[in-house]
């Protein structure tokens, strides 16, 4: 027969589940509180951390993977991965500079240019989504072999030489401000409002979060299951461009290698923010801080004089923790 619990063994019962209620509510507040602890323990290492020139400096490091990381967002809660990024932004930044003014080609399309290249991100995007679904191939894969094609063709097109950009109102993204800002940081956060937007006020919003948390019931729902990934996969690309072009008017050249490493920022800051790999959790409010909080630990590793090997390393041990705390394992399956 089973024992009865003890009597002094109740109270310690008690204790534990309470510890275990106050740490459920504490934990979506955990990549804030983290955040907080960080730039306090930075400004006190530096106290330059805590200037307005680095603040500053701070926003604008940030504001091309927070765009990247939106668009990521969306795909991780519909319950897929996107690994397209870096071949996105490597065709997109290119196709920016050989449409704009440069020193490469006699086109000098301003604004159109801007807009050519953000209708080829959403079409990379929209090829990912229509091949993962109607080919029925997992997203991983298909969003790999658009990298490399990305790549392929920004290489092909470049011949390996990096093409200046010239026109003048690309280049104020970054060299013009408005209040102490580079124009580059405003757009990032009109692009996390309409990303807040489309996740908080939309149907493709809700479609989005009822697909990642169990795709076999929202498909008994009657939701457009397909339609809803191409659409979701359309705008991550549209995102993807949209931080080509920055990347693009950050350097003020571009290459088939502009984008490396960034995929690996992204899927960071999505994790660090709370968005789980399982799907169906989180949101553009965690990737925000997600975003902060690798930002800052990078600029705050490279004041402190960190070698950039030990910040690649530093990075990787953050995301395993992140993955290890956000992922459900309750709902534990091959990525979609």
């Amino acid at each position: 027969m089973a024992q009865r619990p003890r009597a002094g063994d109740l109270p310690a019962q008690a204790s534990t589940a309470q510890l275990r209620r106050f740490a459920k509510r504490l934990a979506p507040w955990a990549p804030v509180i983290v955040l907080v602890l960080l730039c306090l323990t930075l400004g006190l290492l530096n106290p330059r951390f805590l200037s307005a020139d680095n603040f500053v400096r701070l926003a604008r490091s940030a504001s091309i993977p927070l765009v990247l990381a939106l668009g990521g967002t969306f795909i991780i809660i519909l319950g897929s991965i996107d690994l397209s990024v870096e071949g996105v932004i490597a065709l997109t930044a290119v196709a920016l500079s050989m449409t704009v003014t440069n020193d490469r080609t006699d086109l000098s399309l301003g604004i159109l240019g801007i807009v050519i290249a953000l209708g080829l991100g959403g079409l990379m995007g929209f090829i990912n989504g229509f091949i993962h679904v109607r080919l029925r191939i997992p997203s991983f894969m298909v969003t790999l072999g658009m990298w490399f094609i990305g790549l392929g063709v920004a290489t092909i097109l470049t011949q390996g030489i990096a093409i200046r950009v010239q026109d003048p109102m690309v280049r104020g993204l970054v060299l013009e401000r408005f209040l102490g800002f580079p124009y580059m940081v405003w757009v990032a956060l009109i692009a996390l409002a309409v990303a807040y937007v489309i996740q908080r006020y939309t149907r493709i919003g809700r479609y989005m979060y009822a697909i990642g948390g169990g795709e076999d019931i929202a498909k008994l729902s009657g939701i457009p299951i397909n339609r809803q990934k191409i659409i979701m996969f359309t705008l991550a690309g549209l995102f993807y461009a949209l931080g080509g072009i920055m990347a693009g008017a950050q350097l003020g050249q571009s290459n088939a290698l502009i984008g490396q490493g960034r995929l690996f920022m992204t899927i960071t800051a999505i994790v660090v923010g709370g968005t789980a790999l399982s799907g169906g959790v989180g949101g553009v409010g965690n990737t925000f801080i997600g975003v902060l909080i690798v930002a800052v630990l990078d600029n705050g590793m490279v004041l402190l004089g960190v070698s950039p090997y030990v910040q690649q390393a530093v990075q990787g041990i953050l995301i395993i923790i992140a993955v290890a705390i956000s992922l459900d394992r309750s709902r534990l399956r091959v990525v979609k």
